[in-house]
């Protein structure tokens, strides 16, 4: 797919051809949906996309950051970045119905969408019901680039809350090795213990990173 617009608007053509034939700056343009004076929203689209290498460097970039560049501002930054969060959402949202967790690599497919892009970590508590299936997923910690700070009665809450009959952690590496550090190996086995003692059993701990992912299970690593 070509990463620069048409002359021809590309509200016109999605109205002719529909969005699935657009560039991918033709998309964001209609997203953004004008530009500034003297800078066309095509021109603007285009400098975006071209100067975050592509739409998967585009989703990454915090609206914070979109906000000052030429012909955004804060209104249309927060609105692509809402435009990138649904599709994460809707990715989640296809899988959850029929997911059931009984792997490291199925608790991957679902959080890669969500965590592997992130520049910071994030920790996550996927509540189980008795079938390793998906009840609810909660945030519990969000953190910089090397880690983020959590405690296990935040984490055996949010498997309480959802009624679980067991939980599964996972977060994010930014550096894209999936190795579980110290940290990560002895607040797993904290959180291990704990869940034991109030019938909310930690199953696994996935960390995901990048498109890689490593699983404390797996590794022998939990309990």
């Amino acid at each position: 797919m070509q990463d620069t617009v048409s002359s021809e608007g590309p509200r016109e053509r999605a109205s002719r051809d529909g969005l699935s034939y657009l560039a991918d700056a033709d998309l964001v343009a209609l997203v953004l949906g004008t530009g500034a004076r003297g800078l066309p929203v095509t021109e603007v689209a285009t400098a975006l996309v071209n100067g975050c290498g592509g739409l998967g460097g585009l989703s990454r970039v915090a609206a914070r950051q979109l906000a000052p560049l030429p012909g955004v501002g804060h209104a249309k930054s927060l609105r692509l970045a809402a435009c990138f969060e649904l599709g994460r959402r809707a990715v989640v949202a296809d899988l959850v119905p029929r997911l059931r967790l009984a792997t490291s690599d199925r608790v991957a497919e679902l959080m890669r969408p969500r965590l592997a892009h992130l520049d910071h970590e994030e920790m996550w508590v996927l509540a189980l019901d008795g079938q390793n299936g998906l009840r609810a997923m909660r945030r519990v910690a969000q953190g910089g680039l090397h880690g983020c700070s959590v405690s296990a009665r935040d984490i055996l809450r949010a498997g309480l809350v959802e009624a679980a009959s067991a939980i599964v952690l996972v977060h994010n590496h930014p550096s894209r090795d999936p190795t579980p550090s110290a940290e990560d190996i002895a607040m797993t086995r904290v959180v291990c213990e704990a869940g034991e003692v109030i019938g909310v059993p930690l199953v696994d701990h996935v960390i995901v990173a990048g498109n890689r992912h490593g699983s404390l299970l797996d590794l022998g690593l939990l309990g």
